[in-house]
């Protein structure tokens, strides 16, 4: 079919990540035209998932926020209700098990009352700044858990919002500024203690406490009591999947190995896509849920790259991606009571350098049918930068992989004495690959402050400069996690439902 009979669409959406396929269904439920373009096979980006000799991994994490049943911050709930689909979780217990410096082990109990006891056992000294801090952190979730999450770009719901619940956004207001090291730091003085409130911030935000803000930890170090960790039944890929088959139930498209090379613009407005293949679509809005830097820099002309994207790239770096051992083990190597979270760190210095911090999940100890029986699988993964695997041939390329999975296994020995006898199955992932599977710029975890920020306040909304495009994903507010792109999901469908008129 010619360009120009091509028909044109209320929405497309480049990438079929969590963030855009919450703005998709959203959209799609309030009767707009949607399209989806997904360069792969599946949909989820970092969401999804591959199988392999019965096994099924998580491409990223397994500890997964959203799936609570009260409030309002249960928003991967309410995305799947939104167009009429539900899925099966199961209850995490504990949210994360710390292995960490001077014989630190603690486990975060999704009960608070028995996580405050826990940590208070370590630090008896510091019982009353530990519950003023986590209380400080209830303050924020209570705000938040009290308010419809929609665009703060949007007048009309701002003004809503602050009649109905004034309190709740004074206090949102207050802590809009504010970082998680400024309020720790006001009720607690042991140097060990605010390593391990970096270490609480770090294995999320990727940054330490003074770099991440209050806003976001207010949100997961509550909610993860409040709604809980819940892992969703058949795999973290599942999420994605139910989303898609809501989004054609409303009438929307979907598109798989439909790479998108550039966003059109005319008369300085975003008006259509271009494919790989020469396919044009022309769409009223066009979302990227792409990174920025892959939105700016490649899908749009170096011409029309806005200043102020150029200005927050000054301000925001790219995270470093991850090097990933999706491993399949025997069961019997997993000692009774196993938690399925861990975070490994034997010395506080190298918490934040590649490969200091291992994070680990054990989602079969929630979801036995994800490997054959008998077995289990361990995804360990830990931060690493894609400049450490450019320039090397093939061979030094698999060596260094072999190598590097050799020290990962070696330090999770520590904790499962018998897993390298016990392997039955090992794939390697490197930031060359999570750049190469799910088309993120030098396979990065999303965008991080360059420096110390104001909270949040320098994360750009969903609205870009260019009228027509918008953005949505970690790379907009509040950042990271899937709670958190869902909630820029709500709120790119909102900005874009109100410019289009639709109810």
């Amino acid at each position: 079919m010619p360009p120009s009979l091509n028909p044109e669409f209320d929405v497309i959406v480049i990438g079929s990540g969590i963030g855009g396929l919450v703005t998709a269904t959203q959209l799609a439920a309030k009767g707009a035209q949607v399209l989806v373009l997904e360069s792969y096979l599946i949909p989820g980006g970092s969401a999804g998932y591959f199988e392999s000799q019965g096994y099924r991994f998580d491409v990223g994490a397994s500890m997964i926020f959203g799936f609570g049943q009260q409030g309002t911050t249960n928003l991967l709930t309410r995305a799947l209700q939104a167009v009429n689909v539900s899925q099966e979780t199961i209850t995490d217990p504990v949210q994360i098990h710390y292995h960490l410096p001077n014989q630190l082990d603690l486990k975060v109990e999704r009960h608070y009352d028995k996580f405050l006891q826990n940590l208070i056992a370590y630090f008896p000294h510091e019982a009353k700044g530990i519950r003023q801090f986590y209380d400080q952190c209830w303050q924020v979730f209570n705000c938040l858990n009290s308010m419809e999450l929609l665009s703060l770009e949007e007048p009309r719901y701002l003004l809503r919002t602050f009649l109905q619940h004034p309190l709740a956004c004074l206090g949102l207001v207050k802590y809009l500024p504010k970082n998680v090291g400024d309020i720790a730091r006001r009720y607690i003085k042991d140097p060990e203690l605010l390593k391990f409130i970096d270490i609480e911030c770090y294995c999320w935000s990727v940054v330490k406490a003074e770099k991440t803000p209050m806003i976001n930890a207010g949100m997961v170090f509550s909610d993860r009591h409040y709604g809980g960790v819940n892992y969703p039944k058949g795999g973290v890929g599942q999420i994605a999947q139910k989303l898609v088959q809501g989004l054609e139930k409303t009438g929307g498209i979907i598109k798989y190995q439909s790479r998108v090379t550039q966003i059109i613009i005319e008369n300085q407005k975003a008006v259509g896509v271009k494919l790989a293949n020469g396919k044009i679509y022309r769409g009223k809005r066009i979302v990227s849920n792409a990174t920025r830097w892959d939105t700016f820099n490649k899908l749009l002309p170096v011409d029309k790259i806005p200043s102020n994207k150029k200005k927050w790239q000054q301000t925001y770096e790219k995270s470093p991606s991850f090097l990933s051992l999706h491993i399949g083990v025997k069961a019997g190597i997993l000692p009774h009571g196993t938690e399925c979270h861990h975070i490994i760190l034997e010395d506080w210095q190298q918490m934040t350098a590649p490969a200091g911090t291992l994070f680990v999940s054990i989602p079969t100890l929630l979801d036995p049918d994800l490997a054959p029986p008998g077995y289990h699988i361990i995804h360990a993964f830990t931060p690493n930068y894609i400049d450490d695997w450019q320039g090397i041939s093939a061979s030094e390329y698999e060596a260094k992989k072999e190598t590097t999975a050799g020290q990962i296994i070696q330090r999770l020995e520590r904790i499962f004495p018998g897993l390298d006898a016990g392997l039955d199955y090992l794939e390697i992932g490197t930031p060359r690959t999570h750049q190469r599977f799910l088309g993120r710029e030098d396979g990065t975890y999303g965008p991080i402050p360059r420096r110390k920020l104001w909270g949040l306040l320098n994360m750009p909304f969903n609205r870009t400069a260019i009228p027509g495009l918008y953005c949505v994903g970690d790379s907009t507010f509040p950042g990271q996690g899937l709670n958190a792109v869902a909630f820029s999901g709500f709120a790119c469908a909102h900005r874009i439902a109100v410019d289009l008129g639709l109810k």
